[in-house]
């Protein structure tokens, strides 16, 4: 991980769709300090006050921890963020995409740093999946010139990297280097790949409630033939659609993380399927999981914070 001379730990913050994470990550050992974490929960209809409360509550946590007592704790802070977010700016911009749609306009960093106890320099905003990315590159895959990571879970996320930086425009990459942004049979690939959309689908199949991703790959494994149909099918075509832009981008490795890792042995088979329908040459590029989603963000974090 990329070291200065001042920081010994650098504080971070993952903000995921039903949770905060706050931690501080050691840079030479590129690992989380052991006792550093707080994991607090945040739900997506939260007004501005208690997204930032909820942010400042486990910041402080982290920040109160023993272990963090003696340590320089840097200058600038690392704060992984799905979007859309403005993240040069640190505002909020979700309108329109299901969560968090009270905060559309938010400038996150001026509302946050003034509850923080030790407050920070700066706050470096990145995008949650472009964390991830920097995070499993950074910890395993820094041998790869071209790396590409995608977290799947509520959607779908994405980061292609040229020797560790986001590469986000071009003809190799995904318009803003986003796969969510993709289609595939005419239609947004998110309206077949997200949790939404599979849980729309075997809903209309069966007339039957199902809790998310867990829930359908748990069904999926007890037989339930709608359940492995509507899985099977949303990361066969995620393959489809990826397969272009892995080739062009030439990809030496593949990372995949988010709460679909869970279910990997099932979902894995249908996606390579997908990859080599378009470019059989891809069955040489063999995914590899980090179900250590969160870690990776954490660490992919830092290394932004550590760049600024």
């Amino acid at each position: 991980m990329t070291s200065t001379a001042a920081a010994t730990a650098v504080p971070v913050l993952e903000v995921g769709g039903s949770h905060v994470t706050a931690a501080a990550v050691d840079p030479a050992g590129a690992a989380v300090v052991e006792g550093s974490r707080r994991r607090l929960p945040l739900r997506p209809d939260a007004t501005p006050e208690e997204f930032v409360a909820a942010l400042a509550d486990a910041a402080n946590g982290m920040l109160a921890a023993d272990c963090l007592r003696h340590r320089d704790l840097g200058g600038a802070w690392g704060v992984a963020v799905p979007g859309p977010f403005d993240y040069s700016a640190g505002t909020a911009r979700y309108r329109g995409v299901g969560k968090f749609a009270a905060l559309d306009g938010l400038r996150v960093a001026d509302c946050l740093v003034p509850l923080l106890r030790r407050p920070p320099a700066r706050l470096r905003f990145l995008n949650d999946a472009h964390a991830f990315g920097l995070g499993a590159w950074r910890t395993g895959h820094t041998s790869a010139r071209r790396f590409v990571a995608l977290t799947l879970g509520t959607g779908v996320g994405s980061v292609f990297l040229d020797r560790g930086t986001p590469v986000e425009e071009g003809p190799r990459v995904p318009p803003g280097g986003r796969a969510d942004l993709l289609a595939i049979d005419g239609r947004p690939l998110e309206d077949t790949v997200s949790t939404r959309a599979l849980i729309a689908r075997y809903t209309g199949l069966t007339s039957l409630p199902v809790d998310g991703l867990r829930g359908l790959s748990q069904r999926a494994a007890r037989g339930d033939r709608a359940a492995r149909t509507v899985t099977e099918d949303a990361l066969r075509a995620l393959g489809r659609a990826m397969a272009p832009w892995l080739a062009a981008f030439e990809a030496e490795a593949l990372v995949v993380g988010g709460s679909a890792t869970a279910a990997w042995d099932r979902f894995g088979p249908p996606f390579a399927q997908g990859l080599t329908e378009r470019h059989p040459a891809l069955a040489a590029l063999r995914p590899a999981v980090r179900p250590d989603g969160e870690d990776a963000a954490l660490l992919g974090a830092a290394e932004h914070a550590l760049r600024g």
